[in-house]
C-alpha cells in the first residue's frame, strides 16, 4: 500500500483531509488503522460520492488484473479496478462489449457497480447492475462474502448503486454483450420542441441506443429543441471511417471558466442550426464516449470546479416538470453546453437505491459560478 492524491472529476468539494491508500492485493486485509474507509475507483464521480472528509480512501486502480474471460459466452471475471476501456481492448476484438456503459470508458467495473452506471441503452438493458453476476465484497469486520442474486441477495441489492458503503468489492463478475462489429449505424435528427423528444423516442424504442442533446437556453417558443441520435450495432463488416487515434488534451486548469458566459446562447444557437449528416456509420469509441477525446477536459470548469444535476421524473410528469426545469435555466441565463435528455425504460434494477427508473432524465452540469452569486 502507498499514499497518493485523488479528488472528484467535477473537482467540487476540494477535501484535503483525506488519508488515500492504494490496494494492490485483493486477498489483503483492509487497513485497521485508518478511520472511516471509502473505495474510490478511477475519480470520474461528480460531487462528493467518491469523497470521504476526515477519513480514508481506498484507491482501487491497482487491482486491475482479469481473472477470467469465456470467450463463448463471454463471461467475464476481473477485480474491481479494472477500467471499461481494458475491457474493451479485450472483448470487441473478440466480438463483445460492456453490457451498459456511461459516457467515459475510463470508470472502473467497482464504481460502476458502486453508482449503478446507466447509458444509451437503459430502455432495452436497463442498468449495469442487472448484468452483474456476482462479486466478492470485503467488510469492513475483515469477512470476506460472495454475492450475487441468489446468495447474500440483501448486500448484493444494496451494494449496486450503494456508492461503496456495504465495503469494497474485490472482484467481479459480468455478462458481456455480444456485437458483430464495433461500429454503429446512427441517425442524427433536428427536432424543435419538448413533444417532437416524446415522439421521437417512441419511435426509437427498436434501436439499441438513443439520446438527445437539448439547447437549454432556447427561446421561449423554442424551448426543449435538440439534436436526437439513435443507432443500432451493425451487423457484419463496415466500411466506415478509421478508429480514431488522436486525442486532444487541456493542459492545464485556467484561472477562471472557459466554458458558459455570454457566449454560450450564440454557441448553443449555431450548435442547434449546424448541418446535419443524419445516417452515419460510426466507430464505438467517439459515438459512447465523444468527451473521452478531450483529455482532462473538467479542466475548461477552472479552479472551483464544477457540480452536475441529474433527475429522473415519472413519466406522467414529464412533460410539466421538464417545461418548469428548462424555463428556470434560460431566465437564469446559465445553462451548459452538455446538456442530455434521454427516456429510461421500465426495466428494474437489482440496486436497492439505484437512480435510475422509468421515466425522463435531464443532466445538465453545473458552472460554480452561476451557484455562488
Amino acid at each position: 500500500m502507498s499514499a497518493t492524491t485523488a479528488r472528484s472529476w467535477g473537482g467540487y468539494p476540494d477535501i484535503a483531509r483525506e488519508r488515500t491508500i492504494m490496494l494492490r492485493d485483493r486477498n489483503a486485509a483492509l487497513p485497521t488503522d485508518t478511520g472511516s474507509v471509502l473505495p474510490y475507483g478511477n475519480g470520474r464521480s461528480y460531487g462528493d460520492v467518491c469523497r470521504n472528509d476526515r477519513g480514508s480512501l481506498l484507491l482501487t486502480r491497482g487491482l486491475d488484473r482479469f481473472i477470467a474471460f469465456d470467450i463463448d459466452t463471454g463471461v467475464l471475471c476481473c477485480e474491481a479496478g479494472v477500467l471499461f476501456d481494458e475491457i474493451l481492448d479485450l472483448a470487441v476484438p473478440a466480438g463483445w462489449f460492456v453490457p451498459v456503459t456511461p459516457g467515459t470508458r475510463f470508470v472502473t467495473v467497482g464504481g460502476a457497480i458502486a453508482n449503478d452506471v446507466h447509458g444509451k441503452n437503459h430502455h432495452r438493458a436497463g442498468t449495469f447492475g442487472r448484468h452483474v453476476l456476482g462479486f466478492e465484497l470485503l467488510r469492513s469486520d475483515g469477512s470476506r462474502l460472495a454475492c450475487s442474486p441468489h446468495r447474500n441477495a440483501d448486500l448484493f441489492g444494496a451494494t449496486i448503486g450503494g456508492l461503496g458503503l456495504t465495503g469494497l468489492v474485490t472482484w467481479a463478475e459480468i455478462q458481456l454483450e455480444r456485437i458483430a462489429s464495433p461500429w454503429l449505424s446512427t441517425e442524427s435528427i433536428r427536432f424543435g420542441s419538448l413533444a417532437d423528444f416524446f415522439a421521437l423516442s417512441r419511435e426509437s424504442m427498436a434501436f439499441d441506443h438513443s439520446v438527445a442533446w437539448i439547447d437549454c437556453l432556447a427561446p421561449v417558443g423554442q424551448r426543449g429543441r435538440g439534436i436526437f441520435t439513435r443507432a443500432n450495432v451493425v451487423n457484419g463488416a463496415s466500411n466506415g471511417p478509421p478508429r480514431p487515434h488522436t486525442r486532444l488534451r487541456v493542459p492545464f486548469t485556467p484561472p477562471v471558466p472557459v466554458v458558459g458566459g455570454v457566449g454560450l446562447k450564440t454557441f448553443n444557437r449555431a450548435y442547434y442550426h449546424r448541418p446535419l449528416r443524419r445516417h452515419a456509420i460510426r466507430h464505438y469509441q467517439p459515438f459512447f464516449y465523444p468527451l473521452d477525446g478531450i483529455g482532462d477536459w473538467n479542466r475548461l470548469y477552472g479552479p472551483r470546479g464544477f457540480l452536475q444535476h441529474q433527475s429522473v421524473i415519472p413519466p406522467a410528469e414529464a412533460t410539466a416538470a421538464l417545461v418548469e426545469m428548462l424555463d428556470a435555466i434560460a431566465e437564469s441565463g446559465t445553462g451548459s453546453f452538455l446538456v442530455v435528455l434521454k427516456n429510461f425504460g421500465p426495466l428494474s434494477s437489482p440496486g436497492m437505491m439505484s437512480f435510475p427508473r422509468e421515466g425522463t432524465t435531464l443532466a445538465i452540469p453545473a458552472d460554480l459560478r452561476a451557484t455562488t452569486r
